[in-house]
């Protein structure tokens, strides 16, 4: 006899011994059982009137908080089914003035929109804590007809240059956050539009479809292709139904889908009721897509995954390049996500770079954090998920966006008991991460690429085929009336509206529940025949898992069979054992080529430019890079300090150009950067120089009362700190020795500018042009008029205008991934023709002079250039 079989014997025999208490056992559990099914019927019965009262209303949404409507997609020259409204903040958590606003875009691919702001606990409920304005942008059921993919591009950058407006006094550019299949609509727009967003946050968004192991990227080629989305658009007369969407994911997970969705709040109908008909609200909100809208997303996304590989172009001609995005990307993944999991969320980043080296010079800065167990809608609605990754992102993203170019991992731990510089219970860190690790999780399989560019092409064929022989024919017979009795009969439909207050039986059943709800009989918990239906229920899900184990192993060795063919592989092109990419690297353009060897030569020049600021910048980056990783203490210190000295109102635009520039000069030069220092100070007084080491120094002793420093952290602090000393003490000797005028503190050297190109920035004065933010060496705008070119005012007044104690708290007011800081950043250089559009394209919104993001036509004088 086993040890369960003996346990279970153990179990039973009080009963078996008494027949008088066995019987009193099986009468109390099926009571129960009973009751427990009354209950859960009067759940189900209020889920489907829930689902009739949602399908009435105008604007159906499950958000969780107050909004009001501040622009309509359907007023657009291009117009789109798609709202913004501003989330009224709660009289406790007012907006503090000055932080930037924070828009959530919800996804629409099957369900309605509100998921973002589902909970408090949510994303809205996240940046309102950290007092940021919030925005949301949803959608209405319907499309509007014709709208394309490109149209709702246009309207998030539309809706992202209307909250920059409404804010004009924000500290910086708005942050948007994508939610699954709105992060690659976010990453498009912003790959056209960069100098309109801010900090981009990707939350479970796939933008590399062939990567991962997921059995959900074989769907496609397995169906031959997306013949099947143009034959279910036709019989929806144009539209495509986003249940089928949905009825996918279902089938994802048959466990959760036929048993334990339902079984949950079966065996908890005393306390599920409230969860399960508030999942249901948004589970079962259905909305549609175009026919042309979900051709686009199928067959350039999901079947040909052309975004990853800078493949795809506008109806003007510009290539969509994710390499041409400026603002810092926030990617958030989980392991446990059989939808979007990590591959496909951080593959792009493979795709499209070769090396570290490669990310720096296209100046961008990914910073990525994984989950290991939460699933894909967690990632939006888990309070968990909602408490500690996404208030951390709303409350850390000034420091985020000013990490210089590269790729960092984030963590989110708790915060150690004895910390005494940050007042809440989770602490972000921040290392330096690179191509290697995104390669681990990613593990790209060139073989695998082929087999799914061969199902590419058959998809190509078979829509073809479709088109030319039976799509005439299914689209004559469809009308609307045969696409609304399709819809009402789709099982997903239904199953909500099978069951509703409609039914005869369901007024008897309400009443039942609610006599039972009175005279409730629950069972005690270590009721035998309770714990066997738990077991029940466990073996049930079991076998449902091994199911979908064998079935998914299945759709994967049939793919694999028939795609990696010789005959389907030479319809891709590839001949047996060619090493050929399926999707060759973008590469880069001669003009970029030639603007980063400009960038290389500039670097060499600046060795020895610059004053105080750029000496302090070096300084903490090279102590910090000694540590393993950093975390947002060293902002709270430096804050602390900058409060001590009230070194005024700082332009993160400024510092964030700044930030980035010392950082590739001492990525480029290495320690003769840090050797460099005292040549850098030799202009300032010894009590400037003084101060600022003091300052320094109270900031990396503030971080190792809370951490204690490694060997290599102090031997570097001290060695910073002894090059400002001997700066220090070679301007006392030369003052001795001759009398020296006071000099006001050094400006940063300005390089020679380029001729900017002939596009005119929103907001410039008449005549004036700019080149953009992503090609200048530092990132700051150098004017032109018709008198010459010049600096900007905000570059030409240097740091000189401040004195004393302020310009030394001015250098760790705000520090970088290692310790930020504040500094006049230095001008313009030359522009590459890459992006040479790029201030004409932030015209998305509407009326910019030079092109027209609603019509896509030139209105500028003189042509400009595409990228």
């Amino acid at each position: 006899m086993t040890d369960k079989s003996r346990d279970d014997s153990t179990a039973w025999s009080p009963w078996m011994m008494n027949p008088w208490n066995l019987g009193q056992t099986v009468s109390s559990y099926w009571v129960d059982a009973w009751q427990r099914a009354i209950l859960y019927a009067d759940i189900e019965r209020q889920v489907g009137d829930q689902y009739q009262a949602q399908r009435k209303m105008n604007v159906p949404n499950v958000l969780n908080f107050p909004a009001e409507l501040v622009m309509s997609g359907l007023t657009l020259p291009r117009p789109v089914n798609y709202l913004m409204v501003r989330i009224v903040p709660p009289d406790d958590q007012p907006t503090v003035p000055g932080k930037r606003p924070f828009l959530v875009v919800d996804p629409r691919a099957g369900h309605g929109p509100g998921i973002g702001g589902f909970k408090s606990d949510s994303e809205i409920g996240a940046a309102l804590k950290a007092g940021h304005p919030c925005y949301f942008v949803g959608f209405l059921p319907d499309p509007v007809p014709g709208q394309t993919v490109e149209d709702v591009m246009r309207a998030h950058a539309a809706f992202v240059s209307k909250a920059a407006e409404l804010h004009p006094d924000s500290q910086g550019k708005p942050v948007v956050i994508g939610n699954c299949q709105a992060g690659w609509q976010v990453m498009m727009a912003a790959a056209v539009w960069p100098d309109l967003f801010g900090p981009l946050i990707l939350a479970g968004a796939p933008l590399s479809y062939w990567a991962g192991r997921n059995p959900m990227r074989y769907a496609g080629g397995l169906l031959g292709g997306s013949w099947l989305t143009a034959l279910t658009s036709d019989v929806g007369h144009g539209r495509f139904d986003g249940a089928w969407l949905v009825k996918n994911f279902e089938n994802l997970d048959p466990a959760n889908t036929l048993w334990t969705k339902q079984y949950r709040v079966y065996a908890k109908a005393d306390t599920e009721a409230e969860r399960y008909i508030g999942f249901e609200k948004y589970w079962g909100g259905y909305v549609f897509l175009n026919d042309v809208e979900m051709q686009y997303i199928v067959d350039n996304l999901f079947i040909g995954n052309k975004l990853s590989t800078a493949q795809l172009l506008t109806s003007d001609g510009i290539r969509i390049d994710l390499r041409n995005i400026r603002s810092p990307i926030v990617v958030f993944s989980s392991f446990g996500d059989n939808i979007t999991p990590p591959a496909q969320a951080l593959g792009w980043i493979t795709d499209l770079y070769l090396d570290d080296d490669d990310v720096r010079s296209h100046d961008q800065t990914i910073v990525f954090t994984t989950h290991d167990r939460i699933g894909h809608l967690g990632i939006f609605v888990s309070g968990s998920v909602g408490s500690k990754e996404h208030r951390k992102f709303a409350s850390t993203i000034d420091q985020i966006d000013l990490l210089p170019a590269g790729i960092y991992r984030a963590t989110v731990e708790e915060t150690p008991g004895d910390d005494t510089l940050l007042n809440d219970p989770y602490l972000m860190s921040v290392r330096q991460s690179g191509l290697a690790e995104i390669a681990q999780i990613v593990q790209p399989d060139p073989e695998s690429d082929r087999r799914f560019a061969a199902a590419a092409r058959l998809s190509e064929i078979n829509l073809a085929f479709y088109k030319s022989t039976l799509q005439p024919w299914v689209k004559a017979l469809s009308t609307p009336y045969s696409a609304a009795l399709l819809e009402a009969l789709h099982p997903m439909r239904l199953s909500y509206e099978s069951w509703t207050s409609a039914h005869p039986w369901a007024d008897t059943i309400h009443k039942w529940a609610e006599n039972i709800a009175q005279q409730r009989q629950a069972v005690d918990q270590d009721n035998p025949l309770l714990q066997a239906q738990e077991n029940f229920s466990q073996a049930m899900e079991r076998a449902l898992d091994n199911y979908r184990d064998r079935r998914d192993s299945i759709y994967q060795i049939w793919f694999d069979t028939v795609y990696g063919s010789p005959l389907l592989l030479a319809l891709a092109g590839h001949a047996p054992g060619d090493s050929t990419p399926a999707r060759p690297h973008p590469g880069s353009s001669p003009e970029h080529l030639a603007f980063v060897r400009e960038q290389m030569h500039r670097l060499d020049g600046l060795l020895n430019e610059g004053g105080l600021l750029e000496a302090a910048l070096r300084g903490l980056f090279h102590i910090a890079k000694q540590r393993n990783s950093v975390d947002e203490r060293y902002h709270h210190a430096a804050m602390r300090l900058r409060e001590q000295y009230d070194a005024g109102k700082f332009d993160i635009e400024k510092m964030r150009a700044a930030i980035r520039e010392q950082a590739l000069v001492l990525a480029h030069h290495g320690h003769k950067a840090v050797e460099a220092i005292p040549h850098l100070l030799s202009r300032h007084t010894p009590e400037e120089i003084r101060l600022v080491a003091s300052l320094i120094k109270k900031l990396i002793s503030a971080i190792d009362e809370q951490d204690a420093a490694p060997a290599a952290v102090a031997k570097a602090s001290q060695e910073v700190l002894d090059l400002f000393e001997t700066a220090a003490r070679q301007r006392e000797q030369a003052e001795q020795s001759v009398p020296l005028e006071s000099t006001p503190l050094a400006r940063t050297a300005a390089t020679p500018v380029a001729k900017a190109t002939s596009e005119t920035v929103p907001g410039s004065p008449p005549g004036a042009v700019s080149t953009p933010l992503a090609q200048t060496g530092a990132g700051i705008p150098v004017k032109k008029t018709a008198a010459g070119t010049k600096l900007a005012p905000e570059v030409a007044a240097p740091a000189a205008a401040q004195s004393g104690p302020e310009v030394a708290a001015a250098v760790v007011a705000k520090p970088a991934p290692e310790a930020r800081a504040s500094a006049a950043p230095r001008s313009a250089t030359k522009t590459t023709p890459q992006t040479a559009s790029r201030a004409t394209r932030t015209a998305a919104p509407g009326k910019v002079a030079g092109k027209s993001a609603a019509t896509g036509r030139s209105t500028a004088k003189g042509r400009t250039r595409k990228s």
